[in-house]
This record gives C-alpha cells, sequence and structure tokens, in this order.
C-alpha cells in the first residue's frame, strides 16, 4: 500500500470517527459522511478527491458550532490529505 493510499485510509477513520460522534452537529457529521463518499469513490484521482475534501472541510472546521475536538480531527484530515494535492 502506497502513502497516498496511506493517509485516505486514515483520513476515512478519522471521518468515521467524527460521523459516527452524535455529539457533533449533525451538519458536521453530514460533511465528514459526504468526504467519506468523496475519498472511497474511485472516480477520480487521489489528488483530486482530496482536495476536494480539503475545500469541503475548510467550510465546516469554520463553523462555530464544531466542537473544538471535531475540529483538531478535521485539522489533522486536511494535513492528511495536503500533501497529496501537489501530485496533480
Amino acid at each position: 500500500m502506497s502513502e497516498d493510499e496511506q493517509a485516505v485510509k486514515h483520513a476515512i477513520f478519522l471521518l468515521n470517527q467524527i460521523v459516527n460522534d452524535n455529539s457533533i452537529p449533525r451538519n458536521i457529521r453530514r460533511a465528514a459522511n459526504e468526504s467519506v463518499e468523496l475519498l472511497e469513490t474511485g472516480k477520480d484521482s487521489i489528488a483530486s478527491r482530496a482536495i476536494s475534501v480539503i475545500m469541503t472541510l475548510e467550510d465546516t472546521s469554520q463553523d462555530p458550532n464544531c466542537p473544538s475536538y471535531a475540529r483538531t480531527k478535521i485539522f489533522k484530515i486536511q494535513s492528511l490529505l495536503a500533501p497529496l494535492k501537489d501530485d496533480v
């Protein structure tokens, strides 16, 4: 498994933690679920999927209702996926 694939798998793991946490607001969990679906679909390259997820999570992280621990996970996911976008 390549480093890119490992980063995507780890990002999906963290996103699923957000999706399954009922203490996180629904709109944030929905964005995390959409991000998981984007990463799991194989239509586009890993880099383009990573860019889409980063953009989706950027808006989510700015939500004032986002708990700080969820925001930390979102930043971690973005940092995992950011190197992938340079491969385009």
